[in-house]
């Protein structure tokens, strides 16, 4: 089975206070895109693999998001032993959920090659259990989300009419480290409010990433990337997640060749 995994951009991400648990409460706006790695599971022979191609995935299997989807099925309704392809995309490591995504990809298609029968809110549990993220790319649908990032509020939201345009700098950022630098704020403005505001408004009224107050100067080339999608007329653009991926959006269409060559960039 072939899964085209998908990732995300955060529209606006406010770190509100830090919890008992050790997470920490925020609010941001998940927006699907459509920049997507591949992954393909089937039925093994031997014991459960994981093969990868594109970018270069570090570590050890067991440490692996994708392999821990699996093993968290193997675990609960003991299905069969897998081979798992992975052709890496996304970048690693650029607030984009290309690994949660992935991981949310193996659940999907053990649980429809194994009759499992998990409904979309059984799968979203699971997900949980392995990211804070990733029960959103269960559906994959415009979604405010608070918590520690899992209480989901749909919204209906259409970004047709921009030119989406997300760059990557080559530069990785660690999310363990980014909230370890993090300033909460629970006096912000309010997001859902914001983000149902024409887009032309959303950078005069607050919509912002808290990231970017630890991020920037630890990394100038991200900061960079974002003023420069300002210059050439994004009528919003931001980091996305804990970084380092930065995105636009425009009411009228640029060429990213012309000015992100050597970077990784995706637009739509």
């Amino acid at each position: 089975m072939v899964i085209f995994s998908g990732a995300k951009i955060n529209l606006g991400l406010q770190i509100l206070r830090k919890r008992s648990d050790g997470y920490h409460d925020l609010s941001t706006c998940f927006f699907p895109i459509k920049w997507s790695d591949v992954v393909e599971v089937l039925p093994s022979a031997g014991p459960t693999s994981l093969h990868g191609s594109g970018i270069i995935v570090p570590g050890l299997l067991a440490q692996n998001l994708v392999y821990k989807a699996w093993q968290l099925l193997s675990d609960l309704y003991k299905i069969p032993t897998v081979d798992i392809y992975c052709h890496k995309v996304v970048p690693m490591g650029a607030g984009l959920g290309g690994g949660s995504a992935d991981a949310v990809a193996v659940l999907k298609a053990c649980n429809e090659l194994f009759g499992i029968g998990l409904d979309t809110e059984q799968l979203c549990a699971l997900a949980l259990w392995l990211g804070s993220d990733c029960p959103f790319f269960v559906e994959g649908q415009p979604t405010l989300a608070g918590g520690r990032g899992e209480v989901f509020e749909p919204i209906n939201l259409d970004l047709s009419g921009y030119q989406l345009v997300v760059v990557h700098p080559g530069v990785s950022v660690s999310t363990a480290q980014a909230f370890s630098q993090v300033k909460p704020n629970a006096a912000v403005p309010d997001i859902a409010q914001i983000i149902r505001q024409p887009v032309g408004n959303w950078q005069s009224a607050g919509l912002r990433n808290d990231f970017e107050a630890s991020v920037f100067p630890q990394l100038p080339v991200v900061a960079a990337l974002k003023q420069q999608l300002l210059d050439l007329g994004a009528v919003y653009a931001a980091m996305s997640g804990s970084g380092s991926a930065v995105y636009g959006l425009f009411d009228q269409p640029i060429d990213p060749c012309a000015h992100f060559d050597g970077l990784a960039w995706h637009q739509e």
